[in-house]
């Protein structure tokens, strides 16, 4: 049973008075007008619903007040960090209780242990920055790392750039605290490295999107400070070219980070930045190591050499730590520089690293075929891939053309062996393509957990399942 049919999301005649009561002053909000704002996260949800109240919540205690509250009368709670989300995981639901969780700010970094105890409405970027006052490094950086905050990184399990090297969010997650559907708070993990005591609980809360509890405190693994990088920038007449070079470096080598963008995300980061971009470049690399010394520039020469056995037009290096962050800024303005161009879907399919030739060249076939503008930015060294589909939402045809190529990007990705999101989350967006995915033994068995922890179907109504 789906939560439609349960019944949640309903507002019928819910009386908010005691989970108004129960909370400090200021935390509910239901003026409609002051609420809008917390109806959609990034992905701009046309469904998205007006909630009964958004609840900021302030502390654990809090949310637990919200649950039982929930529970109690079969409401769906929605969690909203930053709002930054690009799948509608975040989205209201009509008669839902959204818990804000902006207020939970408190961070507390151990350098002894190279942890931080933090909560989820810090953003990546603040997370970074107390790490760095230690001379420590908390890696993983979504694009989005200045906006988007901790706690909607663990949701989605969000990667970055860094992560061809590094990993993703849940590779620095230890532990959390989750608040389940009927309130009660759990405390799973802790400052270990090594802890296999019990079933993997931690792991299974990260990625969950809401659906299975809230998240209210989170303790990461933080590294030491990130060695300064060395640089490279290789543009390609072909995509065949650029992309089978992603292969080459992949198969020996393992940069800080690779980094993939096509002529149409070339051409809207330079009308934007007027930086020298090569416009008439197909595609263009840019690929960083961090090795001690000597060898970031060894690795980088070695990266070199494998692009022009790919027939680059142009390689250019550099050690200055200027230069060099100005092409990853370049590359992270890749979605703002599009934004300009029209509205945008936004993709995350990912698939193994050799078969990244063929989705980028299956991509450019289905943009023909449909008719619209699919541009395509990668974490290549790790076959992450985000075609972003720009369209017109008044040209009723190019919309429909458009969500047409969306979905056969992602049929694509499957037939590819790999997967329809590889880290910004199913949400709502493409909750429609999970069974083909999983397959039904897989998803039947994600649905007896989700119905095991929320049986009442109140996280997070109508995303993922």
């Amino acid at each position: 049973m789906d939560e439609a049919s349960r019944g949640v999301g309903t507002t019928g005649s819910v009386d908010l008075t005691p989970l108004v009561d129960a909370l400090p002053a200021d935390c509910v909000i239901t003026d409609p007008d002051s609420m809008d704002a917390y109806r959609w996260d990034r992905a701009n949800d046309p469904l998205a619903g007006v909630p009964l109240a958004v609840v900021r919540a302030t502390c654990t205690a809090d949310v637990q007040a919200v649950m039982r509250f929930a529970t109690a009368h079969r409401v769906g709670v929605v969690t909203r960090g930053a709002g930054s989300g690009l799948s509608g995981g975040a989205s209201a639901v009509a008669g839902c209780l959204v818990v804000s969780t902006e207020r939970m700010r408190a961070i507390t970094v151990d350098p002894s242990s190279r942890t931080a105890v933090v909560e989820p409405g810090l953003l990546n970027a603040e997370v970074k920055a107390a790490a760095a006052e230690h001379g420590l490094w908390y890696p993983p950086d979504p694009s989005s790392y200045e906006f988007c905050s901790i706690g909607g990184n663990v949701a989605t399990n969000a990667g970055g750039l860094c992560c061809v090297k590094y990993g993703v969010t849940g590779d620095y997650v230890l532990g959390l605290t989750v608040v389940l559907a009927d309130g009660t708070a759990v405390e799973l993990g802790g400052p270990r490295i090594k802890d296999v005591a019990g079933l993997s609980l931690t792991k299974l809360f990260v990625g969950s999107e809401g659906t299975l509890g809230v998240i209210t405190r989170i303790v990461l693994r933080l590294l030491p400070a990130q060695r300064p990088r060395a640089t490279l920038v290789a543009t390609f007449a072909s995509l065949d070219d650029a992309t089978g070079a992603v292969v080459a470096v992949t198969r020996g080598l393992r940069p800080s980070m690779l980094e993939f963008m096509d002529r149409t995300s070339i051409n809207a980061v330079e009308d934007l930045t007027r930086m020298g971009l090569d416009r008439d470049a197909e595609a263009m690399l840019v690929i960083q190591s961090d090795e001690a010394g000597a060898h970031a520039a060894q690795e980088i020469a070695h990266i070199g050499e494998f692009c022009r056995a790919s027939h680059a037009v142009e390689v250019f290096t550099t050690d200055d730590p200027q230069t060099g962050e100005a092409f990853t800024v370049a590359r992270r303005m890749a979605i703002p520089a599009l934004e300009k161009k029209g509205s945008l879907l936004l993709e995350d399919v990912g698939v193994p690293v050799p078969a990244l030739g063929a989705l980028v060249r299956g991509i450019e076939a289905i943009s023909r075929a449909r008719d619209v503008l699919i541009a395509v930015i990668a974490h290549a060294g790790d076959g992450n891939t985000h075609p972003l589909i720009v369209f017109d939402p008044m040209d009723a045809g190019q919309a429909a053309r458009a969500q047409r190529a969306y979905g056969e990007v992602m049929d694509l990705a499957i037939a590819l062996g790999g997967t329809i999101t590889g880290e910004h989350g199913v949400g709502r967006l493409k909750k429609a393509w999970l069974p083909d995915y999983l397959g039904p033994d897989a998803l039947e068995l994600n649905r007896r957990i989700k119905d095991c922890l929320d049986p009442a179907g109140i996280l997070n109504p109508g995303a993922v399942f």
